[in-house]
């Protein structure tokens, strides 16, 4: 299963907006081949061309923003039938005299909002806020878009909590329970909209938003999972595309089995990495000599939290599952591990607060509540877009050597997370293929070459594959480059991509500096 981005900090908090409750849209009937509109494009079907005709009308939200909706058909194959809203937001761009358009943004996931990651307020440098309209939205079955439903709170506690190695009897009935349970009850609270939240309708969505923004063309900032949405989009409408970023890239040419043994490798490197790391620190609960050692301590004693979990919030336990989702989190940005250090010194004393409370963050869990739906919509795009995503408990056991034999320590875990798939009843939309989009003007692909959710070599692949992609690499560590850590590589060459077009050199490779 694709990733999900990992929170900045334990204190996870996104600006509330006062999204209008009505569709803030107005929906024409002007023909998209005869309107002079500037957003729209000749050849548009005819029975879209009331989706490509409206306008977006803005209200003002909180932090400065303003708000709208965008209507959007469920099924593109049956476009005069039922519609969904989506959520947008945006925040003008701060000198309109030198405005260059629209930037729309997406976080990845896939179930990320891309309302809550327009206004955190640390999306794009000032440079290109002032001559872009930031835009966000939250793709179909997402957040504020006719969101994804699954299981209660309750529920979902048990779901996170299921084994990540079901090594007995009893606990894989347990795992395929728990699997079976989340996808019919997806199926029976969000079953209409399930077979029409792949990438490729949230990307046809986007072509109707770069329309509705007045834009003939559409500038995107994706990362993670948004740059397979980004890369799909450009696959559907090539001479559409301006200025595209894709940063943390996802090879569509992949497998699922491929896709999830190259993560799981990733997750297990990078962790090699931290652990190198922690024993050079002072007090390291790990030892302070060798790697190695430390690392068969962790694993040692991950292992029998199983067997033996320790105290955690007060009512919840802190087992395998948790301890490991835990400090999964760490691994996308290395900003979190002083604070792994911290919850592993605390955790080998019995106290597992800090680890649940990472994991927590993880699974966007306050006070008892998932406070999004990311997790669920994770599954509902992802079981989606992978025919082969998994098919039984069966073939997960097949495949589950492999995993082990790469990685250790996360990839039986990676392996077991695909299991709700199998349970789908939904049509899948896509499968794995070369995205060449040709035609395209020029794509900048960003990749980093310790990530451990979109490995390197995706990003390597990804670029070479497309017809006009140019890789920029980022050496260090972390998940995806842009504002993390190279600000005068990385973002100054983004920078100057989105603002006049021009790539880096074929070949540049920056250097993380904090």
């Amino acid at each position: 299963m694709t990733c999900r981005p990992a929170p900045r900090s334990l204190a996870v908090g996104a600006l509330l907006l006062a999204l209008p409750l009505a569709a803030c849209t107005a929906f024409g009937s002007a023909s998209a081949a005869t309107t002079g509109k500037p957003g729209l494009t000749a050849g548009t079907a005819a029975d879209l061309a009331g989706y490509y005709g409206q306008r977006l009308v803005w209200k003002s939200c909180d932090g400065g923003y303003q708000c709208s909706a965008l209507s959007v058909p469920v099924s593109y194959s049956d476009p005069n039938g039922a519609r969904i809203q989506l959520s947008v937001v945006r925040k003008q761009a701060a000198d309109p005299a030198h405005r260059l358009g629209s930037l729309v943004v997406n976080p990845g996931g896939p179930g990320g909002s891309g309302i809550s990651y327009a206004t955190s307020g640390d999306v794009l440098d000032k440079a290109l806020l002032a001559r872009y309209d930031l835009v966000g939205f939250d793709p179909r079955g997402v957040g504020r878009s006719d969101p994804v439903e699954c299981l209660t709170d309750s529920q979902m506690d048990t779901f996170v909590d299921t084994p990540s190695n079901p090594d007995t009897p009893a606990q894989l009935a347990e795992v395929e329970r728990e699997s079976q349970l989340f996808a019919q009850q997806c199926e029976a609270k969000s079953g209409a909209l399930l077979p029409h939240v792949g990438t490729v309708d949230a990307a046809r969505d986007m072509d109707i938003l770069r329309a509705a923004l007045g834009d003939t063309k559409l500038n995107y900032l994706g990362k993670s999972y948004g740059t397979l949405l980004g890369a799909t989009y450009a696959e559907e409408f090539p001479q559409r595309v301006g200025h595209l970023v894709l940063d943390g890239a996802i090879d569509p040419n992949l497998t699922a089995e491929q896709e999830n043994l190259t993560q799981a490798a990733s997750f297990d490197k990078e962790l090699h990495l931290f652990l190198a790391d922690c024993v050079k620190q002072a007090g390291c609960p790990l030892g302070t000599t060798d790697a190695n050692a430390a690392y068969t301590k962790l694993k040692t004693w991950v292992d029998g939290l199983e067997t033996h979990p320790i105290t955690g919030d007060g009512t919840r336990k802190v087992d395998e599952a948790y301890a490991l989702t835990g400090i999964s989190v760490a691994m996308y940005d290395q900003g979190w591990w002083p604070t792994l250090r911290q919850a592993l010194t605390s955790a080998f004393k019995g106290d597992g607060s800090t680890l649940l409370a990472m994991a927590d963050a993880y699974n966007d869990r306050q006070n008892g509540h998932y406070t999004d739906n990311e997790i669920a919509a994770n599954y509902a795009v992802n079981c989606v877009d992978h025919p082969d995503e998994a098919t039984s408990a069966a073939q997960i056991e097949a495949e589950l050597p492999a995993f082990q034999k790469v990685a250790p320590f996360f990839g039986p875990m990676v392996d077991w997370s695909s299991l709700p798939c199998a349970y789908w009843k939904t049509g899948t939309t896509d499968s794995p293929h070369t995205i060449a989009a040709r035609g395209s003007a020029p794509i900048l692909v960003v990749g980093t070459t310790n990530d451990p959710a979109t490995p390197y070599a995706w990003a390597r692949n990804l670029a070479g594959e497309l017809s006009a992609g140019r890789l920029l690499t980022m050496n260090g560590d972390g998940h995806t480059a842009y504002r993390r850590g190279s600000p005068t590589c990385i973002d100054t060459a983004v920078d100057a991509y989105f603002l006049s077009g021009a790539l880096p050199a074929a070949g540049t490779v920056c250097q993380q500096t904090s």
